[in-house]
């Protein structure tokens, strides 16, 4: 079978990669809209009704007028912005979030892909809350380093003009300094937390990949647990997932004489999970390929999970 797919958004960063993983499937037919009409509503509402899945690349009030315009009770539409992630309407396109996930990415109509930053912290955290371990009540610090091409187009641009690039180019950034940034709804409802994270991002002079890194006192938790003990309980929650690899609680096995490799998983739909620390501290760190897991990848998977198909087509 053939299926009709509209990226609504082509030529953003996240549009233009999911063409590059489309335009290598025989089972695909990409349907384009001309450059003229990208903002014709009549025209764009023809090619989403027309598709058996539209994806949504766009701001956030540019997607809902996208779904506005959907009229044909068989597509399906996958959105990438944050305009509908905690929307109870909405299916959170995280197909490893719990058991039954995949069950509801496949019968939604309606999927909203995940942040990339959330996508980390959810995945290393959701475990623990779910296992009891971490109390939902517990307020978490972490920050997150990714590379440049999260910033979209117009940041993309300023830090490859490298010879004319500011000096503050050439050194990591850190943002989000009001401590309100807009994957926090998310980061909150998806990993049973019942208070939103204290999480702060950094930019890296680099194109991409990204590591979300909690923070964790021991004490938090409602009973004794080693790194060993939370590595088992990560590892075993994810247990049989094709995109997670849950590392060995190894220094010198998952670290590169002690640095923490964040382009690892770069041109990849994986996502590594390791555990660092000692019996009075610890961290966790997530991993994945911003454009990758942490964007186009997870929406494609997410329109593979929904379409019957295998998981993993067209996914590295």
């Amino acid at each position: 079978m053939t299926y009709k797919v509209f990226v609504d958004g082509q030529e953003g960063t996240t549009g233009l990669q999911i063409n590059e993983y489309l335009a290598q499937r025989s089972d695909v037919t990409v349907l384009k809209i001309d450059a003229d009409k990208r903002k014709d509503l009549a025209e764009r509402k023809r090619l989403i009704n027309e598709s058996d899945v539209t994806f949504l690349c766009l701001p956030d009030d540019a997607a809902k007028e996208s779904v506005s315009l959907v009229d044909n009770p068989n597509t399906c539409v996958i959105d990438a912005s944050t305009a509908h992630r905690i929307n109870p309407a909405w299916t959170f396109g995280l197909p490893e979030l719990a058991p039954d996930q995949r069950a509801k990415i496949r019968a939604s109509k309606r999927i909203a892909n995940p942040g990339c930053h959330a996508s980390a912290f959810i995945l290393a955290l959701r475990p623990l809350v779910a296992a009891g371990l971490l109390p939902a009540a517990t307020q978490i610090a972490a920050n997150s380093i990714t590379g440049y091409s999260g910033g979209g187009k117009s940041m993309i641009a300023d830090y490859q003009k490298a010879s004319e690039s500011p000096t503050q180019l050439k050194a990591p950034r850190a943002y989000g300094l009001t401590l309100a940034h807009k994957h926090l709804p998310e980061m909150q409802a998806y990993t049973g937390l019942t208070v939103a994270p204290i999480f702060q991002p950094i930019v890296g002079p680099f194109y991409k990949g990204l590591a979300v890194t909690a923070y964790i006192h021991p004490q938090q938790f409602t009973r004794k647990a080693t790194p060993a003990d939370v590595q088992k309980i990560i590892a075993d929650y994810y247990a049989g997932e094709p995109f997670i690899r849950v590392l060995p609680v190894d220094l010198d096995a998952t670290t590169d004489g002690g640095f923490f490799n964040v382009e690892a998983n770069n041109d990849t739909n994986r996502v590594d999970i390791a555990v660092f620390g000692n019996d009075e501290r610890m961290l966790l760190i997530a991993r994945l390929d911003n454009l990758g897991k942490g964007a186009s990848g997870a929406a494609v998977q997410a329109m593979n999970v929904h379409l019957g198909v295998e998981e993993s087509l067209g996914l590295v």
